[in-house]
This record gives structure tokens, C-alpha cells and sequence, in this order.
């Protein structure tokens, strides 16, 4: 299994794009990850099988990957153990999973999951969750990470800034590393997610989708007020 002390204090790239981005597809999303590799990232967060087999070819980094199954079910990132164990066959070193305690798919739980991923694919799982008692949960089936990719994103509105607070009481309620994810836009949001007790961050949007870097630059224009 991968060590995890390689991912400490560092800046991991989420290298994802949907089918509506232009950048969509492997050859693109490969080039992102040498483009992050050489400029200093430690990890890959990327999403299908396509993907994540480029993405293993193009860099050394470690690859957290996931597969999502977007059917319109909330639970869509890597829902079952079919999926987790195609994104392993493909190259990812951890597994990402919807850890919230929300109604699975398959009428499983992400504890489950989890203690089944560990079992039978032999890597690292890191559980994305959106509140305390879901990472308590994952770390007693088992996880090796915990990451805040879904605060903010189960109920009915989305905050505008990372859920720093989450972070903090994470960080005195598991044992282990807890990786700062959403909404980070800036260094300054990456240095308060360090000082809130992070073992690493997760960046996506900020650095990987030129669509909605460019709509923020837009709004900031006399004319682009309404964008």
C-alpha cells in the first residue's frame, strides 16, 4: 500500500472534467497531471476507468481515484465495490468513496464498503464525507483518510468558503490524516486549511477547469457583472 506520509504538507490536483467540458477525456486530463506533477503536486484525484489508466502512464505521482455513476442517486462517487474495483484495475492507489450515511445504490452501507474494498482489493480507501458522524463511522470500517469533499453538499444550499471548522474538529475526533477538499480557491484558503489541521488539500476547480476560472475573472469585469 501507498505510503501515506508521501502526501503530508502537499497540494494534491483533482484532474476532472465532465462531458460538457471541453478538456473531457484522458488526453487532456493526463496533460493536467503533468502539468501538476511538474509543478509540485503530490497526488491525483481523477475520476473513470480512461482517465485514470492515462494518468497512470503520464505520472509517478499517487492516484486517489474514483468513479462516478451520475443516474441522478446521490450517492454517485464510487457507489459500489464494482466500481472501486474497476478504478483499481485501472491504476488508482486509493479509493475514494461517498462515505455520508446517506441510502447507498445497492442497499449497502459505506462502512461496508469500505471494510470491503480493504479486504478484497488490498489499497487505501479515503472516505469523502460532510459531517463528523460519517468520518467517525469510516475510520471505524476502516478508512486511511478522511477527506471534507461533500461539506456543504447534502443539504439544501452550498456555502461559498471551504468548511474550515470541519477541518478543526476532524482533526480532534479521528486518528487519521484529514485532507482539506472543496471549495478552495485560493492559497490563502490552502494555507487556512493547513492551519486548521489538514494533512494535505485537494484542488480541483480552481487550478484544472479554465470554464469556471474564466466566469470568475468575467465577473470581476464592467461587463460581466451578470455572468
Amino acid at each position: 500500500m501507498i505510503d501515506l506520509s508521501t502526501l503530508r504538507g502537499g497540494l494534491i490536483v483533482s484532474c476532472q472534467a465532465r462531458p460538457d467540458n471541453p478538456l473531457h477525456g484522458p488526453v487532456h486530463m493526463a496533460a493536467a497531471a503533468i502539468a501538476a506533477e511538474n509543478s509540485g503536486a503530490v497526488g491525483i484525484r481523477a475520476e473513470g476507468v480512461a482517465d485514470i489508466s492515462a494518468i497512470r502512464v503520464a505520472v509517478k505521482l499517487p492516484i486517489l481515484g474514483i468513479r462516478k455513476i451520475l443516474d441522478g442517486r446521490p450517492v454517485y462517487i464510487t457507489p459500489t465495490f464494482e466500481t472501486a474495483a474497476e478504478i483499481v484495475a485501472a491504476g488508482a492507489d486509493i479509493v475514494a468513496i461517498d462515505a455520508t450515511l446517506r441510502e447507498r445504490p445497492d442497499g449497502t452501507t459505506a462502512a461496508d464498503l469500505i471494510a470491503r474494498i480493504r479486504l478484497q482489493l488490498g489499497v487505501r480507501v479515503m472516505a469523502d464525507i460532510d459531517c463528523v458522524e460519517a468520518a467517525e463511522t469510516a475510520v471505524r470500517a476502516g478508512a486511511d483518510l478522511i477527506a471534507t469533499t461533500l461539506s456543504g453538499y447534502t443539504g439544501a444550499t452550498v456555502p461559498t468558503y471551504p468548511d474550515l471548522e470541519l477541518i478543526t474538529v476532524l482533526k480532534n475526533a479521528v486518528d487519521v490524516p484529514i485532507l482539506a477538499e472543496g471549495r478552495l480557491w485560493t492559497p490563502d484558503d490552502v494555507r487556512d486549511a493547513f492551519a486548521a489541521g489538514a494533512y494535505a488539500v485537494v484542488v480541483g476547480t480552481a487550478i484544472t477547469n479554465p470554464a469556471r476560472i474564466t466566469e470568475r475573472f468575467v465577473r470581476a469585469t464592467p461587463g460581466g457583472t451578470n455572468a
